[in-house]
């Protein structure tokens, strides 16, 4: 699925603030290596819906053997092995006996302490390498993942590998064995070392993916194969959200345009990216925050939400909100099946500009029958205009006001909203009041 990183970021995938991104809140990797392949899978949703069904056969393989997941390796093992792999270390021979590993203990001391220290991780590493490849002996992978399992079982049938993952956590290592096995890692066997660390990586991205749907009790997406979009969710939320208020959601080629109104706060631009960030998930082969859902695989999702104007570059607001418009329609006008997301169409202009340049983007918008639109606005008054256009769905968030106070249900209601509460804000913030006073 084709998606541009003012997409990823709209939606929240990644965040300048770690905490608040979306890939933060579902990164459950224990090592370095593993957080970077997650985020490589994060960057390339599938256009695939066998290798999407397959990660989600992964995910539900996992799921079932979680629990046993072993906690031997850690990030801290990994950078010990990294570190030695790359010591400057005096040389060691192949098959030291025991005067030569005296010997090498008496006049590289530190070095030796280096060896003995790092080939305990090593133990701990290819220990529980090995754990988890146990676990899934035998468990129905896809092609892909199978094929790394494959491979890691092969390189752990070497004998000093093998050697190493048998013994238990906490022996002692006797000195011989501490400098035959520094040299095999080192030498003889250094290459095979990186590439299971690659692999664990691989395995530490798909446990951290598992633990995510097992941790917020995300559902598997149905991917439906069809010419036409389609999005069917039920008891849908963000899984930003500590105490969601869920949505249910039918967009399809008869109902392809979703107009959402309502205040500030009452829940808009949530739904957005609510919808934006379960499509994205979807499409990695990843658990949904809904109850159910539904929906085609799409060629592409794309998003005007966050638009910022260019000080540098001497252009506006509204021209970088034009631009951005320009660029969709260009994208969408393919005859693939599209998302698109827009919250607050044309903010940057006066009230009567917007409303002329939003109908006529939207007029236009409703011809393109293979993309899914949403699209949120504060201009109530266009919905009138549009009430001709079958192909709508008009929905808003209501706010309730009681004695300047405002409450929200967030609930999604049929219909257009028609709150304007912009200066009861004003009058409940006091600013009213000051101004009086002044």
């Amino acid at each position: 699925m084709q998606i541009d990183n003012i997409s990823i970021n709209d939606i929240s995938i990644f965040h300048q603030e770690e905490e608040f991104s979306i890939f933060h809140r579902m990164n459950f990797t224990r090592t370095s290596g593993g957080k970077a392949w997650l985020y490589k899978y994060f960057n390339e949703p599938f256009s695939d819906i066998q290798k999407i069904r397959g990660t989600q056969d992964l995910i539900r393989t996992l799921l079932t053997r979680i629990d046993k997941w072993p906690s031997d390796i850690s990030n801290g093992t990994l950078l010990v092995m990294d570190k030695f792999l790359d010591y400057p270390l005096d040389p060691v021979g192949a098959k030291p006996n025991e005067l030569q590993a005296a010997l090498y203990r008496l006049l590289h001391g530190a070095d030796y302490s280096m060896i003995k220290y790092s080939v305990t991780h090593f133990a701990d590493f290819f220990r529980g390498l090995k754990v988890i490849l146990g676990l899934l002996e035998g468990a129905k992978l896809p092609a892909g993942p199978q094929l790394y399992v494959d491979r890691a079982n092969q390189l752990l049938r070497e004998e000093a590998l093998n050697k190493l993952s048998q013994i238990p956590r906490g022996q002692l290592i006797d000195r011989r064995d501490n400098l035959y096995f520094a040299h095999n890692l080192r030498v003889r066997y250094r290459h095979s070392v990186l590439e299971l660390m690659e692999i664990f990586g691989r395995l530490d991205a798909w446990y951290s993916m598992a633990m995510a749907v097992k941790t917020y009790n995300l559902s598997f997406p149905e991917f439906v194969e069809q010419e036409t979009p389609l999005v069917e969710a039920r008891q849908l939320y963000h899984i930003m959200l500590p105490n969601p208020v869920p949505y249910d959601l039918l967009m399809n080629p008869q109902h392809h345009f979703l107009f959402l109104t309502g205040a500030n706060m009452a829940g808009k631009s949530t739904l957005i990216k609510s919808v934006g960030a379960a499509v994205f998930l979807a499409h990695l082969g990843m658990g949904v925050p809904a109850g159910s859902m539904r929906l085609t695989l799409f060629d592409g999702l794309v998003s005007n939400i966050n638009v910022m104007d260019n000080i540098a570059k001497g252009e506006s607001y509204f021209f970088n909100e034009v631009q951005r418009i320009k660029n969709t329609i260009e994208k969408i006008n393919n005859g693939k099946k599209w998302l698109v997301l827009i919250d607050e169409l044309f903010k940057g202009t006066n009230v009567q500009d917007a409303m002329k340049c939003s109908l006529a983007v939207i007029r236009g918008l409703l011809r393109i029958r293979n993309a899914l639109f949403i699209l949120s606005t504060h201009l109530y008054e266009i919905g009138e205009e549009l009430k001709d256009q079958s192909s709508i769905t008009f929905r808003y968030f209501e706010t309730n006001v009681h004695d300047d106070q405002l409450s929200f249900s967030y609930q999604l209601r049929n219909g257009i909203s028609n709150d304007r509460i912009g200066y009861v804000i004003l009058k409940r913030e006091k600013v009213v009041e000051m101004l009086e006073k002044l």
